[in-house]
């Protein structure tokens, strides 16, 4: 396929697109902003594949997968909070025969430092990272961000399952997964996307995998990943047309996304949405340094535009000195203050208009601007 835009009218229409297209492929990776209707394009898709109240095809991991998990935080006693699981879905079918302890348990342990048990009679999962004196565990409640990787780890589990063919997930043809990482940062993003990677090609073939994304860097390293037999994946950009509702989508080439774009693609979206995060300058200072070291450079504030009034650029290097080694938590982001955002906005800004980049890779040429 060449890169030109396809037009769909709609998003069955794009869904009905996938699947042909998955008769000769075992992955298709799905790039989109967001806002264009991926999660809405899973369930467009997993509904082809549901002929009736017991045919279906799809594994799909969305919003509302998270959304089967709900906290009972026991308002009257505020002692024992726990995660309850919705035990009508199918997406739970047999978890009590399936030691899902020990198979979320070594998974979980990645990215967390609690424990947890569940209760398969009340279908509410505990977790606790101390026990009392008489060794019963002592409930907490976890953050979001924990949560949010407690159930992409969950359904990590079932998805191994289902590839070894257990008998409760042999229906599943297709996994869809879209957006898995919201809650980490970029360094948990490479692990996340390299695991997930090894994890579908061991099902090889026999499950075929659709992945979207609107985060570049999780986007190029899923296609780094599975390209490995170009004719197995097949990388496309998928666009949206708000006034006509219409649908594109557009093949990639074979070289989606480089890395260093892929990371000033999300300090750009962070900057424009000011969803701005003190952890963005370690990132900024990583594209510094390798974009010095390639132009030669001894040291990363080279390559800081320097002001009438900073002609050496020691302002804004030591304010990245400083911001890029703090001890900053990866479940808790902490939000950059005002002064540091328009700090950070500068430096980024005036570093894209001096080292130009494919503009369309990125919604609006940068202009400079003054803290």
């Amino acid at each position: 396929m060449s890169n030109k835009e396809v037009p769909f009218d709609n998003l069955d229409a794009v869904a009905k697109e996938l699947r042909d297209k998955l008769n000769d492929k075992k992955y298709i990776l799905l790039f989109a902003y967001n806002g264009t209707g991926k999660t809405r394009l899973s369930m467009a898709f997993k509904d082809l594949g549901k002929h009736n109240d017991d045919a279906r095809d799809t594994l799909y991991f969305n919003a509302f997968t998270e959304d089967l998990f709900n906290w009972d935080n026991d308002l009257e006693h505020n002692a024992k909070r726990v995660l309850s699981l919705n035990r009508d879905s199918r997406f739970f079918a047999g978890i009590e025969t399936l030691e899902m302890e020990n198979r979320i348990g070594p998974l979980l342990a990645r990215y967390v430092d609690f424990d947890f048990y569940i209760d398969y009679e009340a279908w509410e999962i505990t977790f606790f990272r101390n026990r009392d004196e008489s060794r019963n565990p002592m409930p907490i409640k976890v953050s979001r961000g924990e949560e949010n990787i407690f159930v992409w780890c969950f359904f990590l589990a079932v998805a191994q399952l289902a590839i070894d063919g257990q008998e409760a997930y042999n229906w599943v043809k297709f996994i869809y997964i879209d957006d898995p990482i919201s809650s980490l940062d970029d360094n948990n993003v490479i692990a996340v996307a390299s695991h997930l990677a090894q994890l579908l090609k061991s099902a090889n073939g026999q499950i075929k995998s659709i992945i979207s994304s609107h985060h570049a860097l999780f986007f190029n390293v899923m296609w780094n990943e599975l390209h490995e037999k170009r004719k197995d994946l097949q990388p496309y950009f998928l666009n949206s047309n708000k006034g006509s509702g219409n649908y594109t989508l557009r093949y990639t080439n074979n070289t989606p996304f480089f890395h260093h774009v892929a990371l000033l693609t999300q300090l750009h979206e962070a900057a424009e949405t000011d969803q701005l995060y003190t952890y963005h300058f370690n990132i900024l200072r990583s594209i510094l340094e390798k974009t010095a070291s390639f132009h030669g450079f001894s040291n990363f504030s080279a390559c800081i535009k320097q002001d009438k009034d900073d002609e050496d650029g020691i302002l804004y290097g030591r304010i990245i000195n400083v911001m890029s080694h703090g001890n900053y938590s990866l479940f808790e982001p902490r939000e950059m203050l005002e002064e540091n955002k328009q700090y950070f906005k500068k430096i980024l800004n005036d570093f894209m208009v001096n080292y130009r980049f494919n503009p369309e890779l990125f919604p609006e040429l940068p202009k400079e601007t003054t803290p």
